[in-house]
Formats: structure tokens, C-alpha cells, sequence
């Protein structure tokens, strides 16, 4: 389907994070999947890896990313670049929701823990 509206693909409501897969295997993407996530004041992602390359656009907030053991701050109208295998971590360091658009290069996206155990995602089961 080459459109969709976005409000319509399926949500996720994990702690401090509401995920949307609004392109992926399930509309019939093979290397591709962007994610529509918002991250609460104080939350963040869990700590992973995966091996394809993943842009960020941050739409609004403000956060941490933390990447290959270094931290760094960021805001609205940023684009945060992650290579592939590489260890990182948003964390929403602001007083509103942050709102996140992530393009990423594989589709299935395999997430992996930092010592490459498989990180089950919600929105993946079957």
C-alpha cells in the first residue's frame, strides 16, 4: 500500500515509550523500516545495538544520545546518525515529550543487548 495515514498503524504503549511502525515488513518493505516513537520526560530507549545503519529526526524535546560510550546532547530540528553495531541510548533529558521519526537499513530490524543477545520488540511478535 503506498500510502498510509499514520494515525492508523498500530500502537505500542511501552513504559515512558509509544512506539508506530509506519513502514516495515507489514507493508511490505524488504530493507527498510521507519519508526514513529515518543519518549517521555525521563525515559529512553533501552540500551542496543543492531547492524544496519539507523538516522533519527528529532521532531521535538530535547535528550542525550549515548553512543559508543560518549554522550551527547541534542534538540529539536537534530538528526542523530548511528553506524551500524554501535552501542547507543536515547534518553529524553526535557520537561515535554519528545517526538522521533528513525529511518533503519534492515527490514526485520534484529535489535541485539549489548552483548548480542536478541532484544524481543513488541511490535515484531507474531
Amino acid at each position: 500500500m503506498p500510502v498510509i495515514q499514520n494515525d492508523t498503524a498500530q500502537k505500542f504503549d511501552l513504559p515512558g515509550l509509544v512506539h508506530q511502525t509506519v513502514a516495515g515488513p507489514e507493508h511490505g518493505m524488504k530493507s527498510l523500516e521507519l519508526w514513529k516513537q515518543t519518549i517521555a520526560p525521563g525515559a529512553g530507549t533501552p540500551v542496543h545495538r543492531h547492524d544496519c545503519e539507523e538516522a533519527i529526526l528529532v521532531l521535538s524535546g530535547s535528550g542525550r544520545l549515548t553512543i559508543a560510550g560518549q554522550d551527547m546532547d541534542f534538540g529539536p530540528n537534530s538528526t542523530l546518525h548511528i553506524p551500524p553495531d554501535a552501542i547507543h541510548q536515547i534518553v529524553n533529558t526535557g520537561t515535554q515529550d519528545m517526538h522521533i521519526v528513525a529511518a533503519l537499513g534492515q527490514a526485520p530490524v534484529r535489535v541485539c543487548t549489548e552483548d548480542n543477545q536478541a532484544m524481543p520488540l513488541p511490535w515484531q511478535a507474531k
